[in-house]
């Protein structure tokens, strides 16, 4: 498992190697983001406790359409997977056009710095994107093969706080599939926007605690606006769950707010603020 450091040093060297890249070579681009956002919700699940993350991320493009990238956010509560606050994420892979559509292959190494080993996974994926009239549409499929981290070490949170695990050692796999829109509106600076996933996973608790998919199977949607004006784009979503109240209870209290134990995966307005570089 990497360090903190060892993790700065790994995205100052990938920032530097790719900055003498764009220079030598006109092959070469390289695009990144700063975010702020006021919930960090992955796959409808907060992963910061339902307190504000700040979010970077910067990738290397070649013209072939193999890209490298790496993604970082602070993280609390449920979100740490066993380590500090912070995920940083290191992910790959090729873009290429099959008619109207591009395919997109790659592998996300989900990276949870100053925890154990078993609390990082990897998870390759297919995206395919195009355009229908002035609507944008993306399908995707995610699927995680077996690992530690993905694991149902507990069956409940009861479990978890006595650290008396039912089933040490565990893996599971972890599907996730999902669909977006976006919907330029034409003469403004207005993009509707929506999104539905379903995850099927790990329907317990991982070697620290959380999950991927927290209650084994459930859908999550978005619904959303952005408005963008030169190279920010601030942007409101209303983003939900399915996962009902009697499944989250036996989770409690890791599957809640660190204060009170409330829901981190009902309904909640996610506003952001994106500075695209």
């Amino acid at each position: 498992m990497r360090t903190s450091l060892q993790v700065l040093a790994l995205g100052l060297f990938f920032v530097s190697s790719a900055a003498m890249a764009e220079e030598e070579a006109s092959d070469f681009t390289i695009s990144g983001s700063v975010a702020g956002v006021s919930d960090y919700r992955f796959r409808g699940v907060s992963q910061s406790d339902k307190d504000p993350a700040v979010q970077g991320s910067i990738q290397l493009n070649h013209k072939s359409g193999v890209y490298v990238g790496v993604f970082g956010s602070n993280l609390a509560g449920w979100g740490t997977f066993g380590g500090p606050n912070l995920e940083s994420d290191i992910y790959g892979g090729f873009k290429f056009p099959v008619g109207a559509a591009t395919i997109d292959v790659g592998l996300t190494w989900y990276m949870y710095a100053g925890g154990a080993d078993k609390t990082d996974f990897a998870e390759p994926y297919v995206k395919v994107s195009g355009t229908v009239g002035p609507a944008a549409l993306t399908a995707g499929v995610a699927y995680a093969p077996k690992q530690q981290a993905l694991g149902r070490w507990y069956l409940t949170g009861a479990e978890y706080v006595a650290g008396t695990p039912s089933n040490p050692g565990a893996k599971d796999d972890n599907f996730y599939i999902w669909g977006d829109a976006a919907f330029a509106i034409p003469k403004t600076p207005f993009t509707f926007k929506g999104h539905l996933g379903y995850s099927d996973g790990n329907p317990g608790l991982g070697p620290n605690g959380t999950s991927v998919a927290p209650t084994g199977k459930y859908f999550d949607w978005l619904l959303g606006v952005d408005t963008t004006w030169k190279n920010l784009t601030l942007g409101v979503a209303y983003v939900d769950t399915d996962i009902k109240r009697s499944d989250r209870l036996p989770l409690l209290p890791n599957f809640g707010t660190v204060a009170s134990g409330r829901s981190i995966s009902s309904g909640t307005v996610v506003f952001s603020l994106t500075a695209a570089f």
